[in-house]
């Protein structure tokens, strides 16, 4: 504890005393005092000793500490004094945080000071039971070499880093191949440091199993094995598609030996292991004695390697799946592992709570866990009074077998209160969320202009009012097209009136000299959103004109939209957090020379557009309002778009949506294989920027 101080708060370490205290209570507690001048924390652990910490961060000195690295703190210079002692208790024994997914569409290309960070903000937040997956395909190497796979087999079955997440869930193999030997090794020392750390702080790090994932090329090896190709995923071609082993197999039950064994060796256990089979791919047999045996033949192949073992997966499947996961397939699947023994998490009880239509899981221990984001999408999403309302009622009804709250998000992503707030909900501090909202408020600048605190009550009351959604977008980021978007993955459906959100960017910008962090990324971030909000006004704009065959009308609307884009990035810009340059150089810094450099930028490049092949199902799934990415994607799809509508009605002809089709696809494709530099950061001030688009921006909305 006095070693997190120190990375957060150096100036002010020694002001804080930290001691054990017995563990008398069921689940979690700590106790925060005064004593001779000192903030002195007690708790049963260090995890609970560090959520102790942020509670007097947040409550008392109004700091927030962000999961962002480059985030600075800001402490007040004399810390508050409490005047009675506070205790706190935990409502449940499981904090659960993050996806398979955020490994691949946040973290893929960080280094040990980003981790660092976020597993201090995993312990301020009470987080106890962290996924950690980074480094598995360093063991899988030495299992499937040992096993007689060649060295350029196993690193072309591997992807690329960001689409390892999907690579681990069976649902895509060879995209973006060979992984570079060096890879494999750099994260297994990541990883390392990663498990080392998250136990050092109270957790319980869940590590990896093996679910029945295999390469192609181990049936060479194994001609009589039960090894059978799995259904499409994504839009990929054949060949990109995963193989699985039957669970019944007896090489099923070595191959798991052989990897719990070495995972151990390497990076310990704690005797939790995540396994995923069947998520988004069908099952070989949908027959219930097939599904019941294939959950007993899992759990009894951890087991037989570590006595211990209990199993943990993810539920998505039956909400992603619920046409084939049928309540009896469901049941039969479940009931074959004891019920001690596996922990379900309800994956996105944000949208649908699956414990509610499964007889709380029947017996099963669950966790309740916020989505709340998907593909790293940037758009204003969430319902704090929703959320709220479930997670009352789930400690009433949900049943004796509620193992704990967590947050599944896939991308760490624009709203990061969300996630603060579900997880101080596991804690029994009471607290409306009228005055939750106000003290976050305080914490990112409200406690310098009361104009913020305003703010960010009119964001709860008229903004956050409903969950997050797959394939949310600005229609900036959305594939041009006259009326609608093209895809599922890019739509730009709002609840609330735009003016309203403009109104509060406004209240923002009231607020004068206010430095702190937290203020800058919240007005670039409402800006974002309000400036790419107006322009469907814009693009409804120009399609009007087409409509009227007003040539001079659409060239004047495509200026104004191609204007928007630009003033819109240079906003972003302003901000590393924002920016496509931070993303793009931190893969390339994994490169040990100019070709591996060049491969990991692609990846990076693909994982954001077009995803996997060009024109997928998944093209924009990970689509982002990022400075960089905004101007030379974004605004070039459209350029070309409002360019070429121009250019066929000039000529009296019609847009050809086919051949527009085939030159956008081909764009975003060539896109994907630059290899230009963006600036991580431009230096201009972002609130001096947000101040002048708002008055140039403001007769649109003052009507």
């Amino acid at each position: 504890m006095k070693d997190m101080c120190n990375r957060l708060f150096p100036e002010h370490s020694g002001n804080f005393t930290f001691e054990l205290a017995p563990d008398s209570l069921e689940n979690d507690f700590f106790t925060i005092e005064s004593i001779n001048d000192k903030i002195k924390i007690s708790g049963n652990n260090n995890n609970s000793l560090a959520t102790g910490l942020n509670h007097y961060l947040k409550y008392y000195c109004h700091t927030h500490v962000s999961w962002y690295a480059t985030d600075k703190i800001e402490m007040p210079r004399q810390l508050p004094v409490l005047l009675d002692k506070i205790t706190i208790l935990a409502k449940c024994k499981t904090r659960f945080f993050l996806n398979y997914c955020t490994f691949g569409y946040s973290m893929p290309y960080w280094k040990w000071k980003d981790w660092e960070r976020l597993i201090d903000w995993m312990a301020l937040n009470g987080v106890n039971t962290p996924l950690a997956i980074t480094g598995q395909e360093a063991i899988w190497y030495d299992v499937w070499k040992e096993m007689g796979l060649k060295d350029q087999e196993i690193r072309s079955y591997f992807t690329g880093p960001a689409h390892l997440p999907w690579h681990r869930m069976s649902n895509v193999d060879y995209w973006q191949s060979p992984l570079p030997l060096s890879w494999l090794k750099n994260q297994r020392k990541l990883q390392k440091q990663i498990v080392d750390r998250e136990r050092l702080l109270g957790m319980t790090p869940v590590l990896p199993a093996f679910s029945g994932h295999v390469p192609a090329e181990l049936k060479r090896l194994y001609p009589d094995a039960a090894i059978t190709q799995m259904s499409q995923w994504g839009g990929y071609d054949k060949k990109y598609r995963s193989h699985f082993i039957d669970p019944m197999d007896p090489l099923f039950g070595k191959i798991q030996k052989r990897y719990l064994e070495k995972q151990t060796k390497l990076y310990g256990t704690d005797h939790i292991y995540g396994i995923d089979p069947f998520n988004e791919v069908d099952s070989p047999n949908w027959d219930e004695d097939f599904l019941r045996t294939v959950s007993d033949k899992i759990f009894h192949s951890i087991e037989q390697v570590d006595s211990l073992a209990h199993w943990i997966q993810m539920t998505w499947m039956f909400y992603h799946s619920k046409d084939k996961w049928s309540q009896p397939r469901i049941k039969a699947f479940l009931n074959s592992v004891p019920d001690d023994k596996l922990i379900l998490l309800d994956y996105y009880c944000d949208s649908v709570e699956i414990w509610r239509e499964t007889q709380q899981y029947y017996g099963k221990p669950y966790i309740w866990c916020y989505l709340g984001n998907f593909g790293g999408n940037s758009m204003l999403a969430g319902h704090v009074d929703d959320v709220s309302a479930k997670l009352n009622r789930l400690f009433v009804e949900g049943g004796k077998n509620i193992s704990g709250v967590g947050a599944t998000l896939e991308g760490l992503d624009v709203n990061p209160f969300m996630y603060e707030f579900v997880l101080e909900k596991a804690w029994s501090h009471t607290i409306t969320n009228a005055d939750w909202m106000k003290n976050w408020a305080l914490c990112r600048g409200g406690s310098k202009s009361s104009h913020i605190i305003d703010a960010w009550q009119q964001l709860y009351k008229k903004i956050y009012i409903h969950h997050a959604t797959a394939g949310q977008a600005v229609l900036m980021n959305a594939r041009p097209m006259l009326e609608g978007t093209d895809s599922w993955n890019t739509h730009p459906d709002i609840y609330y009136d735009n003016k309203e959100l403009w109104h509060i960017w406004g209240k923002f910008l009231e607020a004068k000299n206010v430095d702190s962090s937290g203020y800058k990324f919240d007005v670039i971030n409402i800006g974002r959103q309000v400036l790419g909000n107006l322009f469907s006004d814009f693009r409804d704009s120009f399609t009007a004109c087409y409509r009227q065959k007003n040539i001079e009308g659409m060239k004047e609307w495509a200026e104004k939209m191609n204007t928007l884009f630009t003033d819109v990035d240079r906003l972003l810009s302003c901000e590393s957090s924002f920016s496509i340059g931070k993303w793009i150089k931190d893969a390339r810094d994994w490169g040990k020379n100019l070709k591996e450099k060049e491969y990991y930028e692609q990846n990076a490049r693909c994982i954001l557009t077009t995803w996997g092949q060009k024109a997928t199902q998944l093209n924009d799934y990970a689509n982002r309002g990022w400075g960089g990415l905004t101007d030379s994607y974004y605004r070039k799809r459209w350029e070309l778009f409002t360019q070429y509508a121009i250019d066929e009605m000039s000529h009296g002809k019609e847009i050809d949506e086919k051949s527009f089709y085939n030159l956008i696809t081909e764009f975003e494709y060539q896109w994907t294989l630059q290899t230009n530099v963006y600036s991580e950061s431009s230096g201009e001030d972002p609130i001096r920027i947000a101040n002048l688009l708002y008055i140039k921006y403001n007769p649109y909305f003052d009507k």
